[in-house]
């Protein structure tokens, strides 16, 4: 938790800025793009040093190359996913990574951009090999470091994990149970920013889903026990040492690519639910799609989802590849406007590249945030900015050090592949209609 006032760590971390932006004159990425603007497109191919690639117990195969940004941290490009029975790999993202962390404190007394205000990715912490059990720490030159002489930070993991049951299925008799636990690539990395130490991780599964979280931990600031009624919370003795509360408004930046290009189309679903009319058993639902053909802010409700659909690549069912949105939990700000909106569809544009306190130049009048490039323009290169917020009441237990809390959303593939890419062979038959014996 910060500070009411700018703490020493909040203090630094704008004179590191500051320093930075003053020796340097423009920000650098490290890695394979370390050469490119901030807003180029991701390389095709990248070094080894440079690669990810993972395949997972189960046959499938993950594919992406990283780098590293001066303000966004870990970013994750050509990423591609290759399950069992597919020839060749199926490009899902041109890039992803984080957009904006937005912390506004309760008591209005400050409000912080943490990606592109703060120096997030100048504290890129040095994992220890625990953290990283059966998996590997990646060194990372981290541009623009507040200490140049220590500028190589072993600061990302790659490891699998193991995620309970894929799914089970009771065969045709009762001595046949179909069942496959499921794996994981997990990516991560750990960033200080203040009392906080962000954890950001990005799980990459056998079944095709892409899972990105941001988790808080660290500590809660010693300094920060003066809120007031209805503002904070007492963690110390009696009704003393009242934290601040606040909110963590976490924003992803996915520029999708589905079978290779980037004109992939935007759809949104409804369903309408009808009391049961005379004669029925139950309600009646009906779903409806509307193409989403122009820059959209969107707003998640029960009955809604979102899906980025391929222009240009089909399953073995003829059926066009996408990707379905799956909010996690969210706490909504209003307390801004770029945060009154769950999910963002722009207009692909190499300067918008934070969803507040933006530093691309766009032009005079283009604005800062998000909401302000939702000014009607076709979709022909959708991105997709994803806002999930966390109001953080302070707790006893969080200290010391403060449990992880945890907050994102997941991409889940919806006819990716004509069935269950996990599927045992002895039920590859079984795909749409089909008879006992056939």
């Amino acid at each position: 938790m910060r500070v009411n006032r700018i703490s020493r760590a909040r203090r630094h971390a704008a004179i590191g800025v500051s320093v930075a932006a003053l020796a340097v004159g423009v920000t650098t990425a490290a890695g394979p793009a370390a050469a490119q603007p901030r807003a180029a497109a991701a390389a095709a191919e990248c070094s080894t040093a440079y690669k990810i690639e993972q395949k997972l117990a189960s046959g499938t195969t993950w594919r992406m190359c990283w780098r590293y940004d001066s303000k966004a941290g870990m970013v994750l490009e050509d990423i591609s996913y290759q399950p069992k029975g597919e020839a060749k790999a199926i490009k899902v993202l041109n890039s992803a990574r984080l957009g904006q962390i937005h912390v506004p404190y309760d008591d209005g007394s400050v409000e912080y951009d943490d990606l592109t205000g703060f120096g997030f990715a100048q504290g890129l912490m040095n994992l220890d090999p625990g953290e990283c059990p059966g998996g590997t720490i990646k060194k990372v030159k981290v541009p623009d470091s507040w200490d140049p002489d220590n500028s190589d930070v072993n600061g990302l993991c790659t490891t699998t994990r193991s995620r309970g049951h894929a799914y089970r299925m009771q065969g045709d008799s009762a001595n046949k149970v179909y069942q496959a636990q499921g794996k994981d690539l997990l990516v991560y990395s750990v960033n200080q920013v203040g009392w906080y130490e962000y954890m950001t991780e990005w799980r990459f599964s056998d079944d095709g889903t892409i899972t990105m979280n941001l988790g808080a931990t660290g500590s809660l600031s010693y300094e920060d026990y003066d809120a007031g009624d209805g503002r904070g919370w007492p963690i110390g003795k009696g009704p003393r040492a009242q934290a601040t509360s606040h909110s963590h408004n976490a924003f992803w930046r996915l520029d999708f690519a589905l079978d290779g290009s980037s004109k992939n189309r935007v759809e949104q679903y409804d369903s309408t639910v009808t009391a049961a009319a005379q004669g029925q058993q139950a309600a009646t639902v009906k779903t409806t799609r509307t193409p989403v053909t122009k820059e959209l802010a969107g707003d998640s409700k029960s009955y809604r989802w979102w899906r980025m659909v391929s222009a240009v690549g089909k399953n073995k069912d003829w059926h066009p590849r996408s990707y379905e949105i799956v909010p996690g939990p969210s706490t909504k700000y209003p307390g801004r406007s770029f945060t009154k909106h769950d999910v963002y569809f722009t207009e692909y544009n190499p300067c918008e590249q934070f969803a507040s306190n933006n530093t691309g130049d766009c032009g005079a009048g283009a604005g800062k945030s998000v909401d302000k490039w939702v000014n009607g323009q076709s979709l022909t290169h959708p991105v997709v900015w994803m806002n999930v917020g966390f109001h953080h009441i302070a707790r006893d237990e969080d200290q010391q050090p403060m449990p992880v809390h945890w907050q994102g959303f997941s991409i889940a593939p919806r006819d990716v592949t004509a069935m269950n890419p996990l599927t045992p062979a002895e039920l590859a038959g079984q795909n749409g209609h089909w008879e006992w014996g056939s």
